[in-house]
């Protein structure tokens, strides 16, 4: 049995920001940050209401009383809305229940019938918020509302019960699911993956204080006549103590006297044996520098990340997905090409997952590892992978490598990644990663002036370009047989105005 890793969670406090940091053997594993300006939405539940139905696209846009309509699929809308309001608002147990067949790994397609069909303009939801807003998207948002606790999920508008795949023991997993039983929530359940061992008293605690929360949150919903929030998920280091607080973690140390007060409260209620974990951070060093945390998290934002061995790993993310690419380097190995390539890659793997996890990359991922020709390297690099993987608590999938080395796989993306939320596209390439070179801005110039003058009598004009210094110096020194040329064929002089507010790429033309 593999004998767990000591780990400790550094919260560190600043009036504007809070970062969170998840460290195993002194190696930083996870990281979250917060910011007042542009806290997550996700979790926060609303009231809604139905500005459009897309029956082309099979979803809908909801107010929620943001600046950007949310969006819901009909994957996400409940059917028959109004009367699973009124059954969560009844204070009766469900007669029926039923376990998850989602927990037990048993997949099937569900046909939900077409969006038009459950929702119409004008109409008002209760919604939760399953992603923040991306880019030019509004927040992902869905009817199945579900409130995390210590122990379980709980889910008012549905009837199920569950217990998390991660909970492997067959044994622990009938003992919960009997208990669930003997409990008879009034709404659906999952225990969680903390709730492995837990007491029939503490699950049931958990259960009960969840169902006043919603119906709390039903009551509002009813009260308010407009779009707007109704439930907020607490802040990041509550979250974080919540999902991540078990018996691996030694200590959780706060650099900041209020929120360790606060933290201290939120763990004796959430789980009491855990309170003497709690320590406040009072020497003058930084408490990320303990563990070197900001030096790791500024390499993060690097597009290339150096291996050990000398290989490296490319990191890209695009609009629609993350491609990393698994580089060599200059790593030569000592044995054979098949086995340096082989140690390259299984070296790049916890790497990457290690990436991944800190980035915080989410959606459709595709590694380009470096081409094997042996089977059996191929499939331990694949295991491995998948390995690797399962320590992730994002919920992630790996498909085949294909022959050309190329691994797709998904991981559940919630919020922005790490450079998404610290970052901003460059404000001089306007995000694109590149600007046109000197040399072809100049040709450009050049042949804008034959497309617009050469047809025209210019004996008695000058022509006059406004442009940037660079591109002035560089048509002097390298580009003056070029302009020579063009002024000849012209019939007139051709004179450079430096603007020293323009962009590289801009210019304009004048005729005097």
């Amino acid at each position: 049995m593999e004998v767990p890793l000591a780990s400790e969670i550094l919260i560190n406090v600043r009036p504007q920001e809070t970062r969170v940091a998840y460290v195993e053997a002194g190696v930083l594993t996870d990281f979250k940050i917060e910011r007042k300006i542009s806290p997550t939405l996700v979790g926060s539940i609303h009231r809604g209401k139905v500005i459009r139905v897309l029956p082309g696209m099979q979803a809908a846009f909801v107010d929620i009383g943001l600046d950007r309509a949310a969006f819901l699929y009909v994957g996400d809308v409940r059917q028959n809305l109004d009367s699973d309001l009124a059954s969560a608002l009844d204070e009766d147990p469900p007669a029926e229940e039923h376990f998850s067949q989602e927990e037990a790994g048993d997949f099937s397609p569900v046909v939900h019938p077409p969006i038009q069909d459950l929702l119409h303009e004008g109409q008002w939801l209760l919604v939760q918020v399953a992603k923040d807003p991306m880019g030019t998207k509004g927040a992902r948002i869905t009817t199945h509302i579900s409130l995390p606790g210590r122990h379980v999920v709980y889910m008012p508008t549905v009837k199920h019960l569950g217990i998390s795949r991660r909970i492997e023991n067959e044994a622990e997993r009938d003992r919960l699911k009997q208990l669930l039983a003997k409990i008879n929530p009034s709404g659906g359940v999952i225990v969680r993956t903390a709730g492995e061992g837990a007491a029939e008293e503490e699950i049931k605690t958990d259960i009960d204080y969840l169902d006043r929360l919603s119906k709390d949150i039903f009551k509002n919903y009813e009260k308010r006549k407009n779009p707007g929030l109704l439930h907020q998920e607490i802040d990041v280091e509550l979250r974080t103590l919540r999902d991540m607080l078990s018996d691996d973690v030694v200590s959780v140390v706060v650099d900041d006297p209020e929120v360790h007060k606060k933290v201290s409260k939120f763990v004796s209620q959430l789980n009491p044996k855990y309170r003497q974990t709690i320590t406040l951070y009072e020497e003058k060093t930084p408490l990320f520098d303990l563990y070197d945390i900001d030096i790791e998290i500024s390499r993060s934002l690097d597009r290339k990340i150096w291996l050990k061995s000398g290989g490296y790993i490319v990191i890209d993310e695009a609009e629609a997905l993350v491609v990393i690419d698994v580089n060599t380097g200059r790593f030569v190995g000592k044995k054979d090409l098949e086995d340096t390539i082989l140690k390259t890659n299984l070296e790049a793997i916890r790497e990457i997952t290690h990436q991944l996890r800190i980035r915080n990359c989410g959606g459709i991922i595709i590694i380009d590892f470096i081409d094997m020709e042996k089977e059996t390297h191929r499939e331990k690099v694949l295991a491995t992978l998948t390995e690797e993987l399962s320590k992730d608590r994002a919920r992630t999938k790996v498909t085949s490598m294909s022959e050309l080395g190329l691994v797709e796989m998904t991981r559940k993306r919630i919020r922005p990644s790490l450079i998404k939320t610290v970052c901003e596209p460059c404000s001089y390439c306007d995000g694109k990663g590149y600007i046109r070179r000197k040399s072809t801005i100049s040709n450009e110039i050049f042949r804008e002036l034959e497309r617009e003058y050469s047809t025209t009598d210019n004996r008695k004009s000058s022509i006059v370009v406004h442009c940037h210094a660079d591109i002035v110096d560089w048509i002097y020194e390298v580009e003056g047989e070029t302009l020579e040329f063009v002024e000849k064929k012209l019939g007139c002089s051709v004179a450079f105005k430096i603007e020293p507010n323009y962009h590289v790429e801009q210019y304009e033309i004048f005729r005097l």
